[in-house]
């Protein structure tokens, strides 16, 4: 069975640095089931920016920016398209 994608909270990932600090990398890394370099990542990222560097991310695009790319996008194409037959006649 395949499991989707997991998401740790703040608070669990902290607890698991704490873990792996008092206990082992190893140790904690099995009984939590994540891979050794995830460990580290979060550990680097504590480490150069704390607490928040362990906070979810998000990059939310601005719907405004998205409709204006669609637009963009659905310009280029018209202009594209009245271009061709230009070349070939010329």
């Amino acid at each position: 069975m395949k499991r989707g994608r997991r998401k740790f909270t703040l608070e669990e990932k902290l607890q698991i640095l704490r873990e792996g600090e008092n206990q082992g990398v190893d140790v904690t890394c099995r009984k939590f089931q994540i891979s050794r370099s995830l460990f580290y990542s979060w550990k680097s990222k504590f480490d150069q920016q704390g607490p928040d560097g362990l906070a979810p991310q998000y990059h939310r695009v601005d719907p405004k920016i998205r409709a204006l790319e669609r637009e963009n996008e659905r310009l280029r194409k018209i202009i594209s398209r009245q271009a061709i037959p230009g070349r070939i006649l010329a």
